[in-house]
C-alpha cells in the first residue's frame, strides 16, 4: 500500500503537466486563406521565341482569350501565333557552301489552337518584407493547327505551305499586379503530327493579361 501511494505521488506532477498541455494545445489548426484575386474573362497578348530549331529562330507574337469557369479550371478558347523567322549561321553555311536547297528547311509560319487550363497552385510571397505578390501555376493541354512554310525563296515569301495537326502541352506561371492586370510566363511545346511525330516546336513567351469581370 505504501508503495502504491508513493508511486501515485511521483506520477501526479507528470499527469497534471500532460493535462495542462492538452488544455493549452487542443490540436493543430490549419487555416487556408482565400484567394485575393479571381479570374473571369481574360484577354492576353504576348511576345516570345521559338528557339529549338537549329536552322532558324522564331520571334513570335501571340494573342488569346481565356474563360475561367472556376479558380482551378478554364478554357483557353482561342490563341493565335505568328512567327518572324531568322536564319541561323548553320543554315547560311549549308546553303552557301554546300548548296543545300532552302526547301530542305521547313519553318514555322503560324499556329492557332484551343486548350483546357488547370491551375492547381495559388499562393503569395513577399519581396524584402516590403511588398506582397500573388501568383499561380497552371498547365494547359489542347490541340493546334500548325502552318509551316517550305519556300524556294524565303525572303520573298514564295513557295509551298503545309498544315499539320499538333498536340499542345504547356506549363506557365502568373503574377498578379491587380485584379485586372497580371503577367504570364508560358513554356509550351507543339507536338506536330504527320505520319507519326514529325517535330517538336518549343515556345517561350511573356504575356500581359487583362482580366474582365474578376473580383478582388
Amino acid at each position: 500500500m505504501k508503495r502504491t501511494l508513493l508511486l501515485l505521488v511521483c506520477l501526479a506532477p507528470v499527469l497534471a503537466h500532460a493535462q495542462g498541455e492538452e488544455l493549452e494545445n487542443p490540436g493543430t489548426v490549419l487555416a487556408v486563406q482565400d484567394r485575393t484575386y479571381r479570374m473571369a474573362s481574360e484577354l492576353w497578348i504576348g511576345i516570345g521565341v521559338a528557339p529549338l530549331d537549329a536552322f532558324y529562330k522564331g520571334v513570335t507574337g501571340q494573342v488569346g482569350y481565356v474563360y475561367h469557369f472556376s479558380d482551378s479550371f478554364a478554357w483557353q478558347v482561342g490563341r493565335g501565333l505568328l512567327s518572324y523567322n531568322i536564319k541561323t549561321g548553320l543554315r547560311n553555311q549549308l546553303e552557301t557552301q554546300f548548296g543545300v536547297s532552302p526547301t530542305a528547311f521547313p519553318q514555322l509560319n503560324w499556329i492557332v489552337g484551343s486548350d483546357v487550363m488547370w491551375t492547381p497552385i495559388y499562393g503569395k510571397t513577399s519581396w524584402l518584407n516590403s511588398s506582397v505578390g500573388h501568383f499561380e501555376v497552371f498547365g494547359t493541354l489542347g490541340g493546334s493547327v500548325v502552318n509551316e512554310r517550305i519556300a524556294a525563296d524565303v525572303a520573298s515569301g514564295s513557295g509551298q505551305t503545309v498544315f499539320r495537326p499538333a498536340i499542345h502541352l504547356g506549363l506557365g506561371a502568373r503574377l498578379f499586379t491587380s485584379k485586372n492586370v497580371s503577367f504570364r510566363l508560358d513554356f509550351s511545346n507543339e507536338f506536330v503530327i504527320y505520319k507519326g511525330l514529325e517535330a517538336n516546336i518549343l515556345l517561350v513567351q511573356l504575356a500581359l493579361a487583362l482580366n474582365f469581370g474578376g473580383t478582388e
